[in-house]
């Protein structure tokens, strides 16, 4: 370990100790609505302090004090919160099993943990890694050449990572393998480098799979992180060059989480009665405002794609000419009129879109469903596409707030690049998903289109 990583280790100690105690005065000032008194604090700090020592020393067994903890944000957050779980089991069985301290410890114990593992949180995933008080670790790149750029681009230069990718090699193009091989072996040999970064189950990569484990016996520590973590770590999506059978099998299930299914469908159906309930007080300024315009049918009803490839009826307020089945905006005549530029752009043709929630149809949440021509288009010029059929679909998604689908009214892809990104947010959404992620993404929906109506 050098000097540089014992010090980063030192101040996350002492920041964490620091913490613990201001953790323990903040839980006894909100516990007892004044600022605690010395023989307050005393009573609370001699037996909250041999729990101090056994939380650090479980830190120290989750790797919380390793040079390389905060290399990759969510894998941070989960390493926290395990050892906080490992730590309330420990203070739970310490003040109910040895009643010699005489303090009420129930509530204070609850109100401690509580705000010792957000203060602790904040410290190391927000504060630390920003502060400057960690060096950034040098890191070798070695990966295909999208996912390279978009890495090198993202990272480096960018204080709210402590990496820097001082090697790079995209795979992709013609590589000397001999070449690369001693690249690496000199960064790593001379500590120009203690990370490294690859593609280690591309086929393109077995050239260099021998000097790759060659390293790790290496006396200079080496940590090695597939490519395709820290792509989603960083992106929060999947990058597309990992969408190959073995990762779709390792990573994508259909299979049933019974709590979360009845969670998810329990959402589903308060969402759908009640904004459907709320929407109806729109439905005639709509009806008046198309009719206006235009005279024509104020719905629409298309056939989209569902879970497992079924097909069913999607209705919606019409606002564009006339409705159309497997091609984007602008490939034809058919135009956006007035009135549906303002219900696009606000979401409002979608309202009717929450009966199809009631019926089962859709998810409040996932991935957007497609028209049906549009759908065989892109399965045939897309591989592996239709993996995002495998779950429900939604009438909001990951993809819908986070991806940025270009400036005006635009709401959803267009071509068939803005497809592939929306399809790699897509799959993080399917592997990733649980009952929390949707509650994100419904209030991040709202407050989207909220900003919308008074834009």
């Amino acid at each position: 370990m050098t000097i540089a990583s014992k010090q980063e280790s030192l101040i996350l100690l002492v920041g964490d100790i620091f913490l613990f105690l201001s953790a323990l005065w903040i839980t006894l000032f909100v516990r007892y609505a004044k600022v605690p008194d010395s023989t307050l604090l005393y009573n609370h700090i001699v037996p909250f302090s041999f729990l101090f020592v056994l939380w650090i020393v479980v830190y120290f067994i989750a790797g919380l004090y390793d040079k390389h903890t905060t290399l990759l944000r969510s894998r941070l957050s989960s390493i926290i919160l395990n050892a906080q779980a490992v730590n309330i089991t420990f203070a739970a069985l310490f003040f109910f099993f040895i009643p010699y301290f005489n303090i009420a410890p129930k509530t204070n114990l609850i109100l401690y943990l509580i705000i010792s593992s957000l203060l602790v949180l904040v410290w190391r995933v927000f504060i630390f890694p920003k502060a400057g008080f960690r060096k950034k670790q040098k890191t070798v790149l070695i990966g295909h050449s999208e996912e390279v750029r978009e890495l090198v681009g993202e990272v480096n230069d960018n204080p709210r990572y402590n990496l820097e990718f001082t090697l790079v090699a995209e795979v992709d193009k013609d590589i000397d393998f001999e070449v690369l091989h001693k690249e690496v072996v000199d960064a790593i040999s001379s500590e120009e480098a203690s990370v490294i970064v690859a593609d280690i189950k591309s086929r393109k990569m077995e050239g260099l799979l021998t000097t790759l484990y060659s390293l790790t016996f290496l006396e200079t520590a080496v940590t090695f992180i597939d490519i395709h973590k820290m792509y989603e770590d960083i992106f929060d999506r999947i990058p597309f060059s990992a969408l190959k059978k073995n990762w779709i099998l390792e990573n994508v299930s259909a299979s049933p989480k019974v709590v979360y299914d009845v969670l998810k469908r329990t959402m589903d159906i308060i969402i759908g009665s009640v904004f459907g309930l709320i929407s109806l007080v729109v439905y005639p300024f709509v009806y008046i405002a198309i009719k206006v315009e235009d005279r024509g049918p104020v719905f629409i009803t298309q056939k989209r794609v569902g879970k497992n490839n079924t097909v069913f009826n999607s209705y919606k307020f019409r606002s564009m000419n006339r409705s159309e089945d497997g091609v984007w905006v602008g490939e034809t005549d058919n135009k956006i009129t007035t009135v549906g530029h303002f219900i696009r752009k606000t979401r409002i043709d979608e309202l009717p879109q929450l009966w199809n929630i009631l019926r089962g149809d859709l998810s409040f949440v996932g991935p957007r469903p497609d028209i049906l021509g549009l759908n065989q288009r892109l399965s045939e010029e897309i591989e592996y596409y239709n993996v995002r059929n495998v779950i429900k679909p939604g009438l909001t998604g990951w993809a819908q707030i986070k991806q940025d689908y270009g400036k005006g009214n635009q709401v959803s892809p267009q071509s068939v690049v803005d497809t592939k990104t929306r399809l790699m947010y897509d799959v993080y959404y399917i592997k990733n998903r649980s009952f929390l992620l949707d509650i994100e993404i419904t209030l991040r929906t709202i407050k989207t289109v909220l900003s919308k109506f008074g834009s």
